[in-house]
């Protein structure tokens, strides 16, 4: 055999490898609010980018638990800090579609005060406009030059139907995705979220007085409410009820720290404990995608939000199939119970491992 022909024949085995090596993984875009550094946001974040059974498309970023520029900055410093500089970062919005500060403020005047208000909380309130403290120091990396929304019609339209969607914060962008083209959720494989709160067994003060209010949910309802309305292929819902059976230790946060892979190091530097509740949220929805099997019992529900500007709004609405409006609701795949030693032992086998290798079809 020539020269030639060898290097053609090299150069079409490796071309067939490496698109079979990208089909195998399961192609996902993170939606995230991507408060940082570390904390529930970056670490379930991490927690997809690390396993090697996936494919980060890239990561839409929304305000929600902090403004979108010091999350945009947060998430990209994280992958500088990790190497994985690949995964395109992109900017969603940075304000709910209807819901504003002023609004929130008069409504606890009347009803009372809520213990979490994301970007809005006051004692770490910084305008809009400011990235705030970061202790991992500021990225040199930029995020890409296109919205949240465009980014997620154009990705679903290049990779029909082979698309997962993770929520991980308010669903604006997922709401403008939808006004954008109402074809989108058509395209898309799946929809998994941490969001909605039901009757959650829990002390936490947060949840005693007002166990439909979910913070996700709560702080984009009208976004929550399209999204939600809106006929996907399938929705799967990890909910604050499931969410309180986990618990973020010092234990944990050692057997990580125990590790020597860059994502292991970027955690044990930048994890906190926060008060008595310290619930690994949206991890535990990264990591019940990436393996069913962790949770042992779910069932089906219809879901949406409440939008009339009272004592209620922003809460979680959910039927069973008896009991149902006759106006178009989804079901949603909810979340019950789950297998807590197995998700602990995972989450610190991802962010331990070493960094997967790195292949991306996204342009």
């Amino acid at each position: 055999m020539k020269i030639g022909q060898l290097w053609l024949l090299t150069a079409v085995l490796l071309t067939t490898w490496l698109t079979s090596w990208g089909q195998d993984k399961r192609k996902i875009i993170i939606d995230q609010d991507a408060a940082g550094p570390a904390g529930t946001d970056l670490q379930s974040t991490l927690l997809l980018i690390q396993s090697p059974k996936t494919e980060v498309l890239g990561i839409t970023v929304v305000t929600g638990d902090q403004w979108l520029k010091a999350e945009v900055a947060h998430t990209l410093r994280m992958l500088e800090i990790i190497g994985r500089t690949d995964i395109p970062v992109v900017q969603g919005a940075e304000y709910p579609l209807v819901r504003r500060k002023e609004e929130t403020e008069l409504w606890e005047q009347q009803h009372g005060s809520f213990a979490w208000l994301g970007a809005w909380t006051p004692r770490l309130y910084h305008p809009p406009d400011q990235v705030g403290d970061m202790p991992e120091g500021k990225p040199s990396t930029t995020p890409i030059d296109e919205d949240a929304a465009h980014f997620l019609v154009r990705m679903v339209h290049k990779f029909p139907n082979q698309v997962t969607i993770y929520a991980g914060g308010p669903m604006t962008n997922l709401a403008l995705a939808i006004s954008i083209d109402p074809e989108f959720p058509k395209l898309v494989k799946e929809l998994v979220f941490m969001g909605a709160s039901l009757n959650p067994e829990t002390t936490d003060p947060e949840f005693i007085n007002t166990p439909r209010r979910e913070f996700n949910l709560w702080f984009d309802p009208e976004a929550a409410h399209i999204v939600l309305r809106t006929p996907w292929r399938k929705i799967v819902c990890t909910p604050v009820d499931i969410s309180v059976k986990t618990q973020m230790t010092i234990e944990l946060i050692n057997r990580i720290k125990a590790g020597d892979s860059p994502a292991a190091r970027y955690v044990g530097t930048y994890a906190r404990l926060h008060g008595e509740y310290n619930y690994l949220w949206d991890e535990l929805a990264a990591a019940a995608w990436l393996d069913p099997s962790l949770i042992t019992k779910k069932e089906a529900r219809f879901m949406d939000v409440e939008l009339h500007h009272g004592a209620g709004y922003g809460n979680t609405l959910t039927w069973t199939d008896r009991d149902k409006p006759k106006l178009q609701v989804q079901s949603v795949e909810l979340q019950d119970e789950l297998d807590t030693e197995r998700f602990y032992t995972m989450f610190v086998e991802l962010l331990t491992a070493p960094a997967p290798q790195t292949h991306s079809s996204t342009p």
